[in-house]
């Protein structure tokens, strides 16, 4: 009977638990015995010492276990055994290993000395347990004490750029997604490299150093290396004037000149300098072209007045476009010639005056840059003053033959008079076709013995449209009694 009492309060009270857990878990630790409801005191040890106690029956909970929970386990119960005796009863004694969920990440960085501008992978690895590989874990990445990045899903972080201010200590953490368990990497320091500026070299755009006048002239200063914070600055050759300073992130920059003079040309040089000495680019020599702006046509007449037959000289110039330059002459929007002056100055157009010439003219002057028009000007060409006339006849196409020279009237012998001189007269003074060549006499009063003869011989041949464009014979021997005369159809 003994024996049976004793065995059964052996076996009254019994405590379940698991043996494995990982960190992080919750780990339930479960007394209980035959009659929960007589147990007045409960309690939970660990390794021998008392961790927590309840007056009823409940659970021992380890809400996020750690390697320092493992142990070895038991209970004991205080319960009412028989009317007013109480005893107390303990289990035997279970073991709790609490394992590693994953190993403090280890940080690394790719490449291990990464240069100025160029990225950076940083990766934070390590390990599950194959039971636990899908277990979901975050990764947060520091520098210096500032997050860089926090919670990230992927194990890798890449930083598009660094910098030299970027060196640092860097490091990482890993956490699983109920942040139960988090650890961190070591340290580790990442020394970020400046490469100094070499080849320095300026363009300009326009290309070759080409500037135009009134346009915008751009200085584009680049290096073949250099990395970090460079400082560019654009200078004057002769002057040593300093045209402008930037300080980029990067091996290019650009100065503008918006309006370019023709002071600008000469040489012109940029240089480099991201605190490793300052390199300076080679000269680029800036020639500055000048468009074609104000052609001025200038009419140069023998004259006050302009006659038919009269020479003329047209000239054009732009007194500052840059050569070469295409000079057009036009007259009523026609053109009328072009040449071409490949080293700067104007250029002259001669004109033999018609009656067609009469009108408005103007010149065109292009150099490739641009092509402007002068000012219109106006050519009045009026009729030549009369240099024959026929006297005393009955109407003004029929007399005596008189020619004008140096303002004064002389008459024409008869030497050699026929009818291709009379077709000339009558055509030059409009008056029809030729009818006779009469002789001067019939056309009184004689002319005064003081006129003049001024033609002995006029050899025409009938086609001429004026008398003065025949072949003569200056009077040698010829008195009014010889003087020409002429009868045309018209009157």
């Amino acid at each position: 009977m003994f024996l049976w009492l004793l065995l059964l309060m052996l076996y009254w009270l019994s405590i379940d638990m698991p043996r494995y857990a990982y960190e992080g878990d919750q780990v339930v630790v479960r007394c209980s015995g035959e009659e929960n409801n007589k147990i007045k005191r409960l309690m939970y040890y660990k390794d021998g010492s008392r961790i927590s106690t309840y007056y009823s029956t409940s659970s021992y909970v380890i809400s996020n276990a750690r390697p320092s929970d493992s142990g070895s386990y038991y209970c004991k119960a205080d319960r009412k055994f028989f009317l007013f005796v109480d005893v107390t009863e303990e289990t035997r004694s279970t073991w709790l290993t609490v394992q590693e969920l994953f190993p403090a990440p280890v940080m690394t960085a790719r490449p291990l000395l990464p240069t100025e501008g160029n990225s950076v992978t940083l990766s934070c690895d390590t390990q599950l347990p194959s039971d636990r590989s899908k277990t979901q874990l975050q990764y947060s990445f520091f520098r210096d004490g500032h997050t860089l990045r926090t919670k990230w899903s992927s194990s890798e972080f890449w930083i598009s750029a660094l910098w030299k201010e970027d060196s640092g200590y860097y490091w990482c953490e890993a956490m699983t997604s109920s942040h139960s368990v988090s650890k961190r990497s070591h340290r580790s320091y990442i020394h970020v490299q400046r490469i100094p500026v070499s080849g320095v070299f300026m363009e300009t755009q326009p290309q070759e150093g080409q500037a135009i006048e009134g346009k915008m002239l751009v200085f584009v200063c680049s290096v073949v290396e250099g990395t970090g914070e460079i400082s560019f600055s654009w200078h004057r050759e002769d002057t040593r004037e300093c045209l402008g300073r930037k300080t980029v992130r990067s091996q290019r920059s650009e100065l503008e000149i918006p309006v370019i003079r023709e002071s600008h040309a000469g040489g012109y040089y940029c240089t480099a300098d991201n605190n490793h000495g300052l390199i300076q680019s080679e000269i680029v020599n800036i020639t500055v072209r000048i468009p074609v702006s104000h052609p001025l046509l200038t009419i140069s007449v023998p004259g006050n007045q302009i006659f038919i037959g009269d020479m003329v000289e047209l000239h054009c110039e732009d007194k500052r476009a840059s050569p070469p330059v295409l000079y057009s002459f036009y007259h009523e929007n026609i053109s009328i010639g072009n040449i071409s002056v490949p080293s700067g100055g104007g250029v002259s157009f001669n004109l033999s005056l018609t009656a067609e010439h009469n009108g408005n003219y103007f010149c065109e002057a292009n150099n490739g840059l641009v092509a402007q028009r002068s000012e219109m000007v106006a050519l009045n060409i009026t009729e030549p003053p009369v240099k024959i006339r026929l006297m005393n006849g009955l109407h003004r196409c029929e007399g005596r033959v008189e020619v004008e020279k140096n303002g004064h009237w002389g008459t024409v012998c008869d030497d050699g008079w026929d009818m291709n001189e009379v077709t000339v007269v009558c055509r030059e003074l409009g008056c029809g076709a030729a009818k006779h060549t009469p002789a001067g006499m019939l056309y009184p009063p004689v002319a005064k013995e003081d006129q003049p003869v001024f033609i002995q011989v006029a050899m025409c041949n009938g086609t001429e449209d004026t008398l003065a464009e025949c072949e003569q014979v200056e009077t040698f021997d010829c008195g009014h009694d010889e003087d020409a005369g002429a009868v045309c159809e018209g009157g």
